[in-house]
């Protein structure tokens, strides 16, 4: 059973940065980011493979850029220029093969 923890949500003014971090007990192929917003459901932020493959949601791109430290099995997630819709528990994620992993939850609240 694969572990993952999550740190680094919070407050922010509309505008502002966030950093997002999650570290997993062991190695995991994909790891990544969703996030809920209230009432909706559940969508990919972004994700990375070991080899570096990046994948982004059209709503985050250019503004949120996610990377990896394989050695530490962690997965980060800068969130830059944050817009009130951004607001929602951000749920980390590992993958091997079909199996995913999630992280509890961080709250990330973005206020205008």
């Amino acid at each position: 059973q694969v572990q993952l923890v999550e740190s680094g949500g919070g407050w922010v003014q509309a505008g502002g940065s966030l950093r997002l971090s999650c570290t997993a007990s062991e190695t995991t192929v994909f790891m990544g980011w969703y996030r809920q917003a209230p009432g909706q459901q559940r969508e990919l932020g972004g994700d990375i493979t070991r080899s570096g493959n990046i994948n982004y949601a059209d709503s985050v791109k250019g503004r949120f850029t996610i990377s990896r430290d394989n050695a530490r099995n962690t997965v980060y997630l800068q969130m830059n220029s944050l817009k009130p819709e951004d607001t929602a528990v951000y749920y980390c994620y590992g993958r091997i093969l079909t199996k995913y992993y999630w992280g509890q939850g961080t709250q990330v609240t973005v206020s205008s």
